[in-house]
């Protein structure tokens, strides 16, 4: 009796050592897995009660310096939105396309919004958002060029944004060791290389070409043939999911009640946005 009375003492303490000692480490695994999972970014802009929004501000009509000196465009509009109904105000903040993800992640902006195409590379770096337009990569020339193809650029100098999906498509394509690349820090300063006669074709994204086009006058056509089709999405940084989400919420709210239709109309004439309202 005395043994199995020792034994049993001995094993009921091993036992609740076992069970403490489980208790402090779920207790400290719980502990560290809220912490890894905390995530305060929506709170912190309305705390702040701003919102700034990194973007290249030559990109039109998406975001870019008009006549004014003033920043405008359509994610320029729709942001401006978005935050009105957060209680935020917006603030614009240019960057170097080039360095945005490393802005983005220093905390110089809360998100990349200025028709950023998606790509595998910025969807690894990026907590990206739903897409909200389609886009597609083609060449633009001069209006009297005697080009007509993707054929007929074999040879060429091909002018293209530095930092672009434009420019990681075009170094890509089947047409990469035959064509010279020369990646200009905007697209604005690449048709001008082209109006010059400094390049033979810009490759950058339809959406802007057919805009500067149309309200520039400028002698320049887009070929009918390009190399691929995007969509643009917004970027956050990877762990702040509840900002993505809730700018992500408004946005439905927006498709839903005609007001991102409305800005869509305002810049392209109908509503070219894809944003699912359900």
């Amino acid at each position: 009796m005395k043994k199995f009375g020792i034994f049993s003492m001995v094993a009921a303490l091993a036992l609740t050592a076992t069970i403490g000692f489980a208790g402090c480490s779920t207790a400290s695994e719980s502990s560290g897995s809220s912490q890894v999972a905390e995530d305060n970014s929506l709170q912190k802009i309305k705390d702040s009660g701003k919102f700034i929004l990194g973007l290249d501000a030559t990109f039109k009509p998406m975001g870019y310096t008009d006549e004014n000196d003033q920043i405008v465009g359509f994610d320029i509009d729709v942001a401006e939105e978005v935050c009105k109904r957060m209680g935020v105000e917006l603030v614009k903040q240019p960057i170097n396309w080039e360095t945005k993800e490393t802005d983005l992640e220093v905390g110089k902006c809360d998100c990349i919004w200025n028709g950023m195409s998606i790509s595998p590379e910025r969807a690894e770096k990026m907590n990206l958002s739903d897409p909200y337009m389609k886009n597609a990569m083609v060449f633009v020339v001069k209006s009297d060029s005697l080009v007509t193809s993707i054929d007929d650029l074999k040879t060429a100098k091909i002018a293209v944004q530095n930092g672009s999906t434009a420019q990681d498509i075009l170094e890509k394509s089947e047409i990469k060791d035959t064509i010279t690349v020369s990646a200009i820090a905007t697209n604005v300063e690449a048709l001008q290389q082209l109006e010059m006669g400094l390049c033979d074709a810009v490759f950058l994204d339809k959406i802007v070409a057919d805009y500067e086009i149309k309200t520039s006058g400028k002698a320049l056509k887009v070929l009918p043939e390009g190399l691929e089709e995007e969509e643009y999405a917004i970027g956050f940084r990877k762990n702040d999911q509840k900002l993505r989400d809730e700018v992500q919420k408004i946005l439905v709210e927006m498709k839903k009640d005609g007001k991102l239709a409305e800005i869509s109309t305002k810049w392209f004439g109908s509503d070219i946005t894809t944003v699912k309202a359900d």
